[in-house]
């Protein structure tokens, strides 16, 4: 029997309403907290997680961004217009295989996926998850948790992120009644999508929380079995909340008269548009062209963009940034012809976008948003090493 391991699971879009409303393993996992969420999507919570830093320190906030000088894709912007009927090309399954042609030929070892974003601009933009972020040097110098767990000389596990729930918690399981590792990272995504579009069924949705309950019961009776100390926390990045309109903002900018490329440049997320403007003029003329939907989003202050962790003087993400209200999803969008039942990425003090974390011990009163939990598996990493001494 080992003396101690330590089992961190993270489900993805396990938000603090969800885990309220169903009591959740609240026999189980009686230490819970409501935890701020990350400003933007997965691909901004997720190498936080990892590396303890904010988006503005890691520069992951959403997947694509306005970079022509960086692209990797010109030489596919360079064919779009050989690829006709557009019509074809933008059918969900035709970028599917696209989207994995893509990721081979470039060597992109992260997530990938091109979405809907139009083909036209894709030579001007930049991927920001080129590389696995859960693997050795996933995110560069700036270090992640691979990097940590492999300099602490203890035996460790990181689930693959491409596998699903069940062997990723079934492995758990099996690594741990093996007694092979001190610290494991257990990777769940299903539930992202689930809610996606179940947001409104909850009897879906205690389904898969079912499945959970089930999986964490077996790893904690397993791991008291084969630990002297099992600790088991469970982690989350957002919730999520539910549709409650659409807006148009790509119509409205497009009917401005500024050209794409030459007088300003657009990211079109879920929830929010990123802008550069690109020759003087551009700014008040966006703003002129999205002042009708000032009932359905704002224009985010540079002190909320400090506040968010999102500010970078090089503006990479952009030089404004128009958030929706919660709710409200902007349709089309670079990542969608159309609106979910539920998404996330709306303004972190928006109640359905906390997100959660539940535990068998007690925890330390500092971790209060997604940022700190990697403090905290870096505490728990230093007393495995420290006893093993």
């Amino acid at each position: 029997m080992k003396d101690a391991i330590e089992v961190f699971l993270f489900i993805d879009a396990l938000g603090w309403e969800l885990v309220q409303s169903t009591g959740f393993l609240s026999r189980e996992l009686p230490e819970r907290r409501c935890i701020r969420m990350q400003f933007g999507y997965s691909c901004s919570a997720i190498p936080t997680i990892l590396s303890g830093r904010t988006p503005a320190e890691h520069g992951h906030l959403c997947l694509f961004c306005y970079d022509p000088p960086h692209s990797p894709f010109r030489l596919l912007g360079a064919l779009h217009p050989l690829l006709r009927p557009r019509s074809f090309w933008e059918r969900g399954r035709v970028r599917n295989v696209l989207s994995r042609l893509v990721k081979k030929l470039y060597g992109f070892t992260g997530y990938f996926q091109l979405y809907r974003m139009p083909l036209d601009r894709i030579g001007m933009m930049d991927y920001c998850e080129k590389r696995n972020l859960f693997a050795a040097k996933g995110m560069g110098e700036a270090g992640n948790l691979y990097d940590l767990l492999a300099a602490s000389g203890l035996g460790f596990h990181i689930s693959d992120w491409r596998s699903s729930d069940a062997e990723n918690l079934a492995e758990a399981c099996r690594l741990t009644e093996a007694e092979a590792c001190d610290f494991l990272f257990v990777y769940t995504a299903e539930l992202d999508g689930l809610e996606h579009e179940c947001v409104g069924r909850p009897e879906i949705i205690r389904r898969k929380l079912a499945f959970y309950e089930e999986q964490v019961a077996r790893l904690l009776e397993t791991g008291r079995a084969h630990a002297r100390n099992f600790r088991l926390t469970v982690i989350s990045d957002h919730g999520m909340t539910p549709l409650a309109g659409t807006a148009d903002l790509r119509a409205a900018v497009e009917k401005s008269g500024l050209r794409f490329g030459e007088d300003y440049a657009a990211c079109y997320d879920s929830t929010m548009l990123r802008v550069h403007f690109l020759k003087p003029g551009a700014k008040q003329a966006l703003c002129d062209a999205l002042a009708p939907f000032a009932g359905s989003g704002r224009w985010l202050t540079e002190e909320e963009e400090r506040g968010y962790g999102i500010y970078r003087a090089d503006r990479r993400f952009g030089d404004a940034i128009f958030l929706m209200n919660p709710g409200i999803q902007i349709v089309p969008s670079d990542m969608g012809g159309k609106a979910l039942n539920g998404m996330h990425g709306f303004d972190p003090a928006d109640r359905d976008s906390a997100a959660a974390i539940l535990s068998n011990t007690p925890l330390p009163d500092d971790v209060t948003q997604v940022a700190d939990y990697f403090r905290l598996m870096k505490h728990r990493i230093g007393q495995l090493a420290e006893a093993r001494r």
